[in-house]
């Protein structure tokens, strides 16, 4: 279901998923579904910044409150995190990123939605100033 939202908000805003580089920080689920530990996240570290270093995006749109921690740093929540554009370094880049809500998290609290809607129409906006 988490999936079948993600299409649905990036074809909100133009994007279809097969044009655009999708990613996890973590590329495995822990066991028992516990948060990553930060010897799981370093260990990580340097393959997804490799991957976006070799994917050259010109925007990142974190999805997430891990994703926006392990990109921001901090122990803020998404709701803190969100809407906000931070510099994010990956490899040789330097990326404007926005963190936003997770699908999950709007399949579970939908009075969240139109927050995620806030961001995504600053991430299109961005991508098209660009």
């Amino acid at each position: 279901k988490a999936g079948l939202l993600l299409d649905r908000m990036l074809a909100a805003i133009g994007f279809e998923r097969s044009t655009i580089m999708l990613g996890n920080v973590v590329p495995w689920r822990p066991p028992g579904n516990r948060p990553p530990t930060q010897a799981e996240m370093d260990i990580c570290r340097p393959f997804i910044e490799r991957q976006i270093a070799l994917a050259e995006p010109k925007h990142l749109l974190l999805l997430g409150n891990f994703t926006a921690r392990f990109f921001f740093g901090g122990t803020g929540t998404i709701h803190t995190m969100r809407g906000q554009w931070r510099d994010v370094a990956a490899g040789h880049l330097i990326l404007p990123a926005l963190a936003s809500l997770h699908p999950q998290e709007l399949l579970n609290a939908p009075a969240s939605k139109s927050l995620a809607w806030q961001d995504l129409l600053a991430f299109q906006a961005k991508v098209a100033r660009a």
